[in-house]
């Protein structure tokens, strides 16, 4: 059986081979003409880089170097690699794959993710995460109420949708990603758990800029889970509550024990289990809220606020510029100048204020 193989006449393959072959194993390639529309701009994770910035569209030649390893976006055939989607050259080591421009999300080990849920089954719930497959979130991969070490038995596999039920919005981690690219999540920790208070923002994953920390509060009052799948949850901020986990209700019993630690210490040294509080009584109580339904009270100028930044999120997303805290706070001065948070909806605006963004990092260097 022939296959047919549709290739577009390049004169930069041979630039590229030598690209590939002079820049071997970890050495980097720092990307200079990469403007601030790409999603990949961000701080390089691990040993990453794209080649020059080369796109390439699908059955276009990448190399004909066979020591090179084919990675997602590409395939072989007659000793040659080959593009399989339309998008940019990324190398690690001397693994070769193409992102592609826009696509589902593909899952990694580690990703901060917002999902949400679509069924519950046998000791497991099933959530939608804007990938392929469905992900998984196994009962023993979540903190129940009564501690993170408690033994998962018959009685909670009965009250499953009394913590998550059907159209439950929630943010986790991913913890196994398994051959068919579906994912395995867990919420084992206080920042995990239900989102309340809030609104969802869909946008295209490539463009969410991959960092350290995806959870960012913001000015104004307002904080944001920047998903690495895309799914942004802009919701209001909780001060004076454990780190980003604010939606997670740890806030009070946190200022119980920093009491306690510091009236044990007043008195003179320090002595181990002296504060009113102890940690995991501190998780205990605090899982209690990371299932509650019932939102916040929130005022007319933060739900207009949050509705800002959304629509910030979406002028980002028409524009297609890279999605982090930096920008989005920009973008968010920026539709200052626009007054009304209703004229933000249309493309003039939207595109105006990617416009003024790129102008801004320009001017910056």
């Amino acid at each position: 059986m022939s296959v047919i193989n549709i290739s577009l006449p390049t004169t930069t393959k041979n630039d590229l081979n030598q690209t590939l072959d002079e820049d071997e194993d970890i050495n980097m390639l720092e990307d200079t003409e990469q403007g601030p529309t790409d999603a990949n701009s961000s701080n390089s994770a691990n040993k990453r880089t794209t080649a020059n910035s080369v796109v390439v569209v699908p059955g276009e030649l990448i190399t004909e170097d066979p020591t090179w390893m084919r990675g997602h976006g590409t395939y072989y055939l007659n000793d040659k690699t080959y593009s399989s989607v339309a998008g940019t050259i990324l190398k690690v080591n001397k693994l070769l794959s193409v992102i592609p421009f826009k696509g589902r999300y593909s899952p990694e080990t580690g990703d901060h993710i917002i999902g949400r849920v679509v069924d519950c089954g046998n000791k497991r719930w099933r959530l939608q995460i804007g990938a392929e497959h469905d992900a998984v979130l196994m009962l023993g991969s979540v903190n129940l109420p009564g501690g993170v070490l408690r033994r998962k038995n018959e009685s909670d596999e009965l009250q499953m949708r009394f913590f998550l039920k059907e159209g439950d919005l929630l943010n986790a981690e991913v913890q196994t990603v398994f051959n068919d690219g579906a994912a395995s999540l867990h919420t084992r920790s206080l920042k995990y758990g239900k989102l309340r208070n809030g609104n969802l923002c869909v946008v295209p994953s490539s463009l969410i800029v991959r960092a350290k920390n995806h959870s960012h509060d913001l000015p104004g009052g307002v904080s944001v889970i920047l998903g690495v799948n895309g799914f942004c949850w802009v919701y209001k901020t909780n001060y004076g509550q454990l780190g980003s986990s604010s939606q997670n209700g740890a806030g009070g019993n946190l200022g119980a024990l920093e009491a306690g630690i510091k009236s044990a210490t007043s008195g003179g040294g320090y002595k181990p289990g002296a504060a009113s509080v102890s940690i995991t009584r501190l998780e205990q109580e605090s899982s209690w809220d990371i299932y509650s339904d019932k939102n916040d009270e929130i005022s007319p100028a933060l739900k207009e606020t949050i509705s800002r930044y959304k629509n910030c999120l979406l002028a980002l997303s028409h524009c297609n510029i890279g999605i982090d805290e930096t920008r989005l706070v920009a973008a968010y001065e920026i539709s200052l100048g626009y007054g009304d948070v209703n004229s933000l909806v249309s493309d003039e605006v939207k595109e105006a204020i990617g416009e003024q963004l790129i102008t801004a990092e320009k001017m910056r260097g």
